[in-house]
């Protein structure tokens, strides 16, 4: 096969590969390329890699393999399953979400696209989060903070979120992926402290900001309604009142373009608490399945 050829079979494989695992968006994938390059009896390495990857014990790998995608096709949702998602490192990310966007009266409890362009964007960047003490707003599912923990060596991570619900999956994510609560006694040394706290924008003060004592503050996907957008300029105009204790925290927080005017919405009230921002530029990894042809940006706020 030609170099330029055994590129796009592994391009594939990795696409297949990302999304099955992630439970994402089968229905999207170039079904026709992939079908194409099987009956191409000259084209080994794709079906090899496949069979490679999803292979069982005294079965058929092909037939195992036709069984599992009609199941996660065809199947009944249940309200509660589990994704993966792999890092580069060769390890993954696995998180118990919820099959529905809403549920619980949340729609904290499932990964959202910019929670992973902003895992990609930190995987990229990992000195804005070594040995530093991360504070995220609106964890949800906890993908990011546990892509940040896993590859950027941060010091310290809060993850924080204000639904009952949402904290009790995201404890249960801490847990699911090797490390450990902060409370925990055998905890790792190597692994950076981690807690799980209870956060409401509207009413916590500037003396609880100041005992994180964060240098890095991060949000994903918190921009879906103006109330929310009010409630987290508030939080972030407290967090540039922690000055007077100790220097302000970097700030970035990412977002799916969904609705021009929700965005304008936030840089013009970003403006009138007197909070500069810029746009990152776009980084090149794509390391998780999310549609490509969504707009996502990432805001650094000087506060």
């Amino acid at each position: 096969m030609a170099p330029e050829e055994d590129a796009g079979t592994e391009l594939l494989l990795q696409s297949f590969e990302r999304r099955f695992l992630a439970a994402r968006a089968l229905r999207s994938f170039p079904w026709q390329s992939l079908e194409a390059k099987l009956r191409d009896s000259s084209d080994s390495e794709l079906l090899r890699g496949i069979l490679q990857k999803h292979e069982a014990v005294h079965t058929e790998p092909l037939d195992e393999l036709y069984e599992a995608l009609a199941e996660t096709l065809m199947a009944e949702e249940s309200p509660q399953g589990h994704r993966s998602y792999l890092l580069p490192s060769e390890g993954s990310v696995t998180l118990s979400e919820s099959t529905a966007i809403i549920s619980h009266g949340t729609t904290g409890l499932v990964t959202w696209d910019a929670a992973l362009y902003l895992a990609e964007w930190a995987i990229e960047n990992p000195a804005a989060f070594t040995d530093r003490t991360v504070l995220e707003l609106g964890s949800g599912a906890g993908l990011t903070g546990l892509a940040i923990c896993k590859m950027c060596r941060p010091r310290a991570y809060i993850f924080s979120d204000c639904h009952s619900r949402v904290l009790e999956q995201l404890r249960g994510n801490v847990l699911l992926n090797g490390l450990s609560l902060e409370a925990d006694i055998t905890a790792n040394l190597d692994s950076p402290r981690v807690t799980v706290a209870q956060l409401d924008w509207d009413v916590t003060t500037v003396h609880q900001l100041s005992a994180f004592q964060p240098d890095v503050v991060i949000a994903a996907d918190v921009l879906y309604c103006p109330e929310a957008i009010m409630s987290l300029v508030g939080v972030l105009r407290r967090l540039a009142a922690c000055r007077e204790h100790q220097r302000a925290p970097e700030v970035y927080v990412a977002f799916t373009v969904r609705n021009p005017e929700t965005c304008q919405l936030f840089t013009t009230e970003l403006g009138r608490a007197g909070i500069r921002w810029e746009a990152e530029p776009r980084h090149d990894q794509k390391l998780f399945p999310y549609e490509e042809h969504l707009e996502m940006a990432i805001l650094n706020l000087t506060l």
